[in-house]
């Protein structure tokens, strides 16, 4: 059997030159049990045309599609520059309050005790020996705090 007709209108359907007529032909044709192995691949391309042809929308279809657009829309919450840096302000608030009390439990510890205060410009090196220079006599024993005080006041 010659399928010249056949390949020509496959041709023409490729470059969708076909009228709605020619595209029956072709739909007829490979619905035919025995198709030669050359035009057997096409089968599938126009079998599903004819089954996806015969689905139609179910009954319940148009009610669920207006159940879905009577739903309530949820309004979006607005956010506020406030509200989003809320947790970064809560954690400053933290932050401040323990080195608050961090100072105030380092000073409580110290007590009455003044200071130690290193007084440098009191510093004599009157010889270059650096033997001399490790000794402890070169250099004055820190003052406390009082004892500057008192110094000062004389």
């Amino acid at each position: 059997m010659d399928y010249k007709y056949i390949e020509q209108l496959l041709e023409k359907y490729w470059n969708c030159e076909t009228s709605v007529e020619e595209e029956q032909i072709l739909r007829s044709f490979f619905r035919q049990k025995e198709l030669p192995e050359h035009l057997l691949r096409y089968k599938s391309l126009f079998a599903y045309q004819e089954v996806e042809k015969d689905i139609k929308l179910g009954d319940d279809f148009d009610s669920r599609i207006l159940a879905e657009i009577e739903r309530p829309v949820v309004k979006a919450r607005r956010l506020t520059l406030h509200t989003r840096f809320m947790p970064l302000f809560k954690a400053a608030a933290v932050m401040a309050l323990l080195f608050s009390i961090g100072g105030v439990v380092k000073h409580s510890m110290v007590g009455n005790k003044a200071g130690v205060v290193y007084v440098y410009d009191q510093f004599e090196n009157d010889t270059h020996d650096p033997q001399v220079a490790y000794k402890a006599d070169s250099v004055k024993s820190p003052m406390k705090v009082s004892e500057q005080s008192a110094l000062k006041k004389q």
